[in-house]
């Protein structure tokens, strides 16, 4: 059935990322909707991002290209090159193995929705380039920088 029922899309609050980088991103609410509708090439994410809260740890993807359109609201990108607006009607894109880390950042007063369209790739790593935090899809866990795991 091609229509979503958004009321059906379970909600996922915060992230997976070990303590204490987990924090940051802890109110971030996110509802799958590629998963929802079958999709298995690329994802779909509505997220809702509250005040002072991040969309993830800053990173970059090796094998995966992402997408966000902004529904509503107000974000800051940050990415090596500094921090830009992104008001409601405004996209950025993220090429794959482009290693100029990015996040968003509610910094307004108001929550923040947008989505986030990414591909999915089996063997994608993911780097953060300011902190000791690396993921790898093939293994499923993140661990330090020099491969060690997390507890």
């Amino acid at each position: 059935m091609p229509k979503i029922d958004i009321n059906q899309v379970p909600e996922r609050k915060g992230s997976g990322y070990p303590p204490p980088f987990a924090a940051l991103a802890g109110a971030r609410i996110k509802q799958a909707l590629g998963d929802a509708g079958g999709l298995v090439d690329f994802g779909v994410n509505l997220t809702r991002l509250p005040p002072g809260t991040w969309s993830s740890q800053r990173h970059w993807h090796t094998e995966e290209d992402e997408f966000v359109c902004v529904l509503s609201g107000e974000l800051v990108l940050i990415t090596d090159d500094g921090e830009q607006p992104l008001h409601t009607g405004e996209f950025a894109a993220f090429p794959k193995n482009c290693s100029d880390g990015h996040h968003l950042v509610n910094r307004s007063a108001q929550t923040a929705v947008y989505l986030e369209i990414g591909s999915r790739h089996a063997n994608d790593r993911c780097h953060y380039p300011d902190i000791d935090l690396h993921w790898d899809s093939a293994a499923g866990v993140y661990t330090h920088k020099d491969g060690s795991p997390y507890p």
